[in-house]
């Protein structure tokens, strides 16, 4: 059974980002590897890909995104992270990011991938988030970055 992989923005934006070389290289060898896994993101991605300034960039990062199934944004999502918001889990500035780890929750993913050292790839988080997914009777989830896999 393949691992079922959430992809965030940061997963979709690296091989296209010059001024991270060695996300760039990690994140190349993760797309070659992507039929070893199931590989999908929320309607969220697509959002935050859209508001990419550099039209080529953007271009590049749709054609990706349009590769892997896209699941939408419920109000459970929305609640969920809510949830990870309310217990200080995420700054409310990081709105996006509580989403993301919800709606990777709520769609039974078993990882979360990004690039996102701050808000989302760190023990501390990733334990807080467990126990809040615990508590409400959803499943625990990693969060990690493609050289974790």
């Amino acid at each position: 059974m393949k691992q079922r992989l959430y992809l965030d923005t940061s997963i979709l934006s690296a091989p296209h980002d010059h001024r991270a070389p060695e996300r760039r290289g990690e994140t190349e060898t993760f797309w070659s590897r992507l039929a070893e896994f199931e590989p999908s993101t929320s309607e969220l991605t697509g959002q935050e890909i859209r508001e990419t300034p550099d039209a080529a960039r953007r271009d590049l990062m749709l054609a990706t995104l349009n590769a892997i199934v896209v699941f939408p944004i419920m109000p459970e999502m929305r609640d969920f992270a809510d949830r990870y918001l309310a217990a200080g889990i995420f700054p409310r500035t990081e709105q996006a990011d509580a989403l993301h780890v919800a709606a990777a929750v709520l769609t039974r993913h078993d990882v979360l991938l990004s690039w996102n050292f701050k808000h989302l790839v760190n023990r501390r988080r990733r334990a807080m988030v467990n126990a809040i997914n615990l508590s409400l009777g959803a499943a625990a989830i990693d969060i990690i970055s493609p050289p974790e896999l």
